[in-house]
């Protein structure tokens, strides 16, 4: 499915927000529904650590913000949504180029949904891979989102 104007502008801000920018990561691709995103990670002068190969805090910012971002624009203004904890797992030394491929189908909203329902709190873990052009994984993520829905503060 093509970018809307919308997740056109999204992956926009990604890109020019400071901190996002600084991991040396680009948001290349942003579904109009909001159900994949991907991410491209340039080896570079930016990302590439003492030793010539990715830096892992690149890794991890190219991709921590992700997934809490997806599920706060799916599940819309009545839920919060926080990162609650997050892994990483390097299985390669990042030598060129990687790329990162977030989905979240519309099932996994509607589970989220129907979980958060009766107030109490969600925890989801989500993984992601990064890869390189050939598919050859080099790091592993898994993050632990909280999600709730918003309580109303000063009702009648």
């Amino acid at each position: 499915m093509p970018e809307s104007l919308r997740t056109r502008l999204l992956r926009w801000r990604f890109n020019w927000f400071p901190a996002y920018r600084g991991t040396g990561a680009r948001v290349t691709y942003i579904d109009a529904q909001l159900r994949e995103v991907r991410v491209k990670l340039p080896l570079n002068w930016r990302t590439r650590n003492y030793v010539g190969t990715m830096f892992g805090g690149s890794m991890y910012g190219a991709v921590d913000p992700v997934y809490m971002v997806m599920l706060i624009r799916r599940l819309g203004p009545g839920y919060v949504v926080w990162d609650k904890a997050a892994e990483i797992r390097f299985k390669a030394p990042g030598r060129t180029t990687l790329y990162v491929t977030f989905t979240l189908d519309d099932a996994e909203v509607e589970s989220v949904r129907a979980l958060a329902a009766s107030g109490e709190p969600v925890e989801r873990t989500y993984r992601v891979d990064l890869v390189d052009g050939q598919g050859k994984v080099h790091a592993e993520v898994q993050k632990l989102l909280y999600i709730r829905r918003r309580t109303v503060q000063g009702g009648p």
